[in-house]
């Protein structure tokens, strides 16, 4: 039981490495990737204090060398899904109730642990499984999963500390309960961070999960749950299943103790979630939290004011940075048509010199696409760019999959603003540029707002504030995150809460104090300190 009044270390992002050639962190991340790639990991389902190992195995392959095979991973059936959910109630009886400052030392210590010993590892993990280069993996597995490692400890302890006021001879107090039940964690490929922190910030708040990470992201996954185990996570807290997604979400979502849904991936997948929560409301013991981030279609316009090497830097970085499989990625752009000849040589000159191939080589700027599937989807959009006739390829158009999934950083310019690369979630390095006289400012930026279903990021660039300000109210519900003289990309834990509304999720801002809310149930309690003994009030005489 707690003794004290507890102010945990104050929380700061984890500062990036450079990884510069010569530096220590760029020799130790070389030798780990080498080293790992080099091996064979067995991954098993954690359920409870067990490795299971069904035998229904699946090979783990490097997207950009995809006949070569760094491990393979068990497959669950419905028992052990079933097993799971039974594991993690039991477990929540005495995890609910440890003192919080004990469950914030198990996430901090895991904090510390990937930014030393664990770091290089995290990073080769998802330089290899997910075929990020070595900054985008730095960025993500290590400083952004830290990052929502340290501050969702802050953010519990302002939510605790926050309490409602007394009258005189009445102790009001707030206790935010974990919810009655287990939390579904399901997790995308191109986020290590995410994967992490989506089980990670219920468990914080005293709940028990059942984490399903997406298929091509299990190998990294798997160090995330060697942190956790190593930070001293209890058993049963956090329970790890892989397999068939159909089955295991219909055994989750048929439990009567599904307590909620933190998800992240695509708004299809969504959908079907939330209505098979519909479907099955009333056998639920309590009103399931539903939280998710799902797909974008996000966007960048430049005002005729813009400078045109800054809009072509952030066409570049925040287009084709992790070959586009960002849902946070620019996938249209409104160009002016005054500036569009100097940001289109800018931008060209760019993609022209962007290197491509395996993250093991520090001199690429991009890598591959996380699979076939997705391989044969963009490459059919470029085949359908390259026969319309309102579209022009104006840079990269080529794809290979002899060795890797490689599909070179495309731009398609379109005259037709309603074409479908400028509607359709690609998840790819494809950019799709409409050109706007610049008189149709205002019609623009109308015609932003109401293109995509989606409202997840978006950008304005300009130098002319009347401009900006005018975009930024234009487009208020057109973007959760909207940047002003940036990419829409690189969202900061702490500095940029991130989620979008419409068609792109909840917006319950993972990396606030926002999200954790939606991970707890909060009592009143009210203390008389002197309790009434005459049912009789004043005016009665």
């Amino acid at each position: 039981m707690s003794k004290g009044i507890y102010n945990i270390p104050k929380a700061i992002n984890e500062p990036v490495k450079s990884y510069a050639s010569g530096s220590p962190e760029r020799e130790e991340v070389l030798a780990t990737f080498k080293k790992m790639y080099n091996e064979s990991v067995d991954v098993p389902l954690y359920i409870g204090g067990k490795e299971i190992r069904t035998g229904n195995i699946k090979p783990i392959k490097p997207p950009f060398d995809h006949k070569h095979t760094v491990g393979q991973y068990h497959q669950a059936s419905k028992e052990h899904v079933e097993k799971a959910i039974a594991t993690a109630l039991v477990a929540k009886k005495k995890w609910s109730a440890l003192s919080w400052e004990h469950r914030a030392s198990i996430f901090l210590k895991a904090a510390e642990l990937i930014a030393g010993p664990y770091r290089a590892k995290i990073n080769a993990a998802t330089m290899i499984a997910q075929a990020k280069t070595v900054h985008q993996a730095e960025i993500d597995a290590a400083c952004e999963f830290i990052d929502f490692l340290r501050f969702n400890a802050q953010f519990m302890t302002q939510i605790y500390s926050e309490q409602p006021v007394s009258s005189e001879g009445v102790w009001n107090r707030l206790e935010h309960r974990p919810l009655e039940g287990f939390i579904y964690a399901i997790t995308p490929f191109n986020f290590t961070a995410i994967a992490g922190n989506l089980p990670a910030a219920p468990a914080l708040m005293g709940n028990v999960v059942i984490w399903k990470p997406s298929a091509a992201q299990i190998y990294s996954a798997n160090v995330i749950v060697e942190v956790f185990k190593k930070a001293g996570l209890p058993d049963g807290v956090i329970n790890v299943i892989y397999g068939n997604s159909e089955m295991i979400s219909e055994t989750v979502l048929a439990s009567r103790d599904l307590a909620g849904v933190h998800f992240t991936g695509s708004t299809r997948v969504f959908n079907d979630i939330w209505a098979k929560i519909g479907q099955n409301i009333s056998n639920y013991k309590t009103y399931p939290r539903i939280v998710g981030e799902t797909g974008g279609k996000d966007f960048l316009i430049a005002h005729s004011s813009a400078i045109p090497a800054q809009v072509s830097t952030a066409l570049a970085r925040g287009a084709f940075e992790y070959q586009g499989q960002k849902c946070s990625a620019a996938s249209r752009a409104y160009i002016p048509e005054s500036i569009w000849p100097e940001v289109k040589r800018l931008l060209v000159a760019d993609l022209a010199s962007m290197k491509m191939g395996s993250p093991q080589d520090t001199a690429n700027f991009v890598s591959s696409v996380i699979s076939e599937s997705s391989f044969d989807k963009l490459a059919g959009f470029i085949d359908e760019a390259k026969k319309d006739t309102d579209t022009e390829i104006i840079a990269g158009g080529k794809y290979d999959k002899t060795v890797g999934y490689f599909i070179e950083p495309t731009v398609i310019v379109t005259t037709n603003p309603q074409y479908c690369t400028m509607k359709i979630e690609l998840f790819g390095p494809i950019l799709t540029i409409y050109i706007y006289e610049d008189a149709k400012w205002e019609e623009t930026l109308a015609l932003v707002d109401s293109t995509s279903e989606y409202a997840l990021t978006g950008a304005v660039i300009s130098q002319d504030r009347y401009a900006i300000e005018y975009a930024t109210k234009a487009l208020e519900n057109a973007a959760g995150n909207f940047y002003i003289n940036d990419k829409p990309t690189g969202a900061v834990v702490g500095q940029q809460p991130f989620g979008g509304a419409r068609a792109s999720g909840t917006n319950d801002k993972a990396g606030s104090v926002l999200n954790l809310l939606r991970w707890v149930s909060p009592r009143t309690i009210k203390e008389t300190f002197v309790t009434p003994e005459n049912y009789r009030y004043p005016f009665l005489g």
